[in-house]
């Protein structure tokens, strides 16, 4: 496990150009070594600051002959901070050269540059978060659509874990009840009546039994990857649809426009299972009736939420602007470039790496469910940090209501204390492990070897 010892630095701004660029480090020389390369207006030893401050002022870069460069630091001195350690930002301008230059600056004035994760893990060692936490951080930078940010920020806020650190708690009042009651054996002392015994187990068994549906609804949802058809219209997207579904779910037409609502399949690629989505073709400027706005509408919120997105190209013809701007765009999801109507003389050109199909003729099909598969295969490897965190978890808190339901028989059955003690170590071992009271190294390079450098 990585020492928390040292000081560490990233850069915690997205890469590229912007207004701001930031540098965050996280250890006891943070402020000392930010001392080392930024004045402050008006001027003042930082290493006298108590509480969290921000200060206005000058970047002097040694290294890289930069003076007076405008910068902010904002400084947490105390065990306040996200990691319970000094913490200090450097906010500057957001020029990839003069961050990395900064980043540079003070590393080599005593920082280390800091492993993916390694922020959000000192948090989690310091108690700061707790495990399902640390998930929804990556959850929240991960988000590919709005469900998923809603869910990650809900998981952040403690919406998993808050009602099992409250069975936790509990239990562990339960579970000294009773071990008090042992040691007094001799004595006719209860500490703790069959009927108290009861209510406590009922009422932590209801809580399980609520994480475990909740639980069970996220493997659900993030089981099914969204590959969506998105294209002009009349490039072909509905024949390729019932191409792939093997169904004739989609009308069919030479006319433009002819879908007007979004149709879902489901296909079965070798083993993996994905939803195949059919959309409305993208109106060309100056048209739209109100059905076909909302038909638009409809179109663009598949699109929004799919993993895979296939654009679709019509080789008959060449590519207009709104597809060479699709080309050139960074898109959320995974793109696939699908020729159509490739049975016909070509007369576009399209990026080397395109998928030539004709539904009619059934060209390259076998080779668009090959890519098809390659690539849900990518998004189920990325799975969101809401579905990681119900497959890390899932395990442990089914074998906590199983160790509760056989608490609760004994104590119907009358049976002895000391197995009803029993059971409950073993339900409150498998709690620590979902919100990492209990953990190992190796839980915890699989969950933060997934983050980005500078979180």
């Amino acid at each position: 496990m990585l020492s928390t010892d040292d000081t560490i630095a990233a850069i915690a701004s997205a890469p590229g150009g912007a207004a701001r660029g930031i540098v965050r480090l996280s250890g006891p020389a943070a402020i000392s070594i930010v001392d080392t390369c930024f004045r402050p207006r008006p001027e003042q030893p930082l290493n006298t600051i108590c509480s969290a401050t921000a200060l206005g002022g000058t970047l002097k870069l040694a290294a890289s002959a930069l003076c007076d460069v405008p910068a902010e630091v904002y400084i947490w001195p105390n065990k306040r901070s996200y990691t319970r350690q000094k913490v200090v930002e450097i906010h500057t301008l957001g020029s990839p050269p003069l961050v990395s230059a900064v980043l540079k600056a003070v590393c080599l004035a005593g920082a280390r540059p800091a492993e993916p994760g390694e922020f959000t893990l000192r948090a989690f060692l310091a108690g700061r978060i707790d495990l399902t936490q640390a998930e929804a951080v990556l959850g929240i930078i991960d988000a590919r659509g709005e469900q998923d940010f809603k869910t990650a920020l809900a998981q952040l806020a403690g919406g998993l874990a808050r009602p099992l650190d409250q069975a936790r708690d509990a239990l562990l009042e339960l579970l000294a009840q009773l071990e008090a009651g042992l040691d007094f054996v001799e004595e006719d002392i209860q500490f703790v009546t069959r009927q108290q015994i009861e209510k406590e187990l009922d009422a932590a068994s209801d809580i399980i039994a609520q994480a475990e549906a909740q639980l069970a609804g996220r493997e659900h949802c993030d089981a099914s990857v969204r590959a969506a058809l998105v294209g002009w219209p009349n490039v072909g997207k509905s024949s390729l649809f019932n191409a792939l579904s093997q169904q004739a779910a989609a009308l069919v037409s030479n006319e433009p426009g002819t879908t007007r609502d979004y149709l879902v399949a489901t296909l079965d690629l070798d083993g993996l299972r994905c939803q195949w989505i059919d959309t409305a073709g993208v109106a060309p400027d100056g048209s739209g009736t109100s059905i076909a706005g909302m038909a638009q509408q409809l179109a663009a919120a598949q699109t929004r939420d799919c993993d895979i997105r296939l654009l679709c190209l019509d080789a008959s013809r060449p590519v207009n602007d709104w597809e060479r701007r699709e080309l050139a765009a960074n898109h959320n999801a995974k793109q696939l470039v699908i020729l159509t109507k490739c049975d016909i003389p070509h007369r576009t050109e399209a990026p080397s790496d395109a998928i030539e199909t004709s539904a009619l003729a059934g060209l390259g099909l076998d080779a668009l469910r090959c890519a098809l598969h390659g690539a849900v295969l990518g998004v189920l490897r990325s799975e969101s940090a809401a579905g990681m965190t119900a497959q890390r978890c899932a395990q442990s808190i089914r074998a906590t209501g199983q160790a509760l339901g056989r608490a609760r028989e004994l104590n119907r059955a009358a049976g002895g204390e000391e197995l009803i003690a029993w059971e409950i170590r073993a339900a409150l071992t498998e709690l620590g492990k979902v919100v990492g009271a209990v953990y190992s190294d190796d839980i915890l390079d699989r969950i933060f070897s997934r983050f980005c450098i500078g979180k």
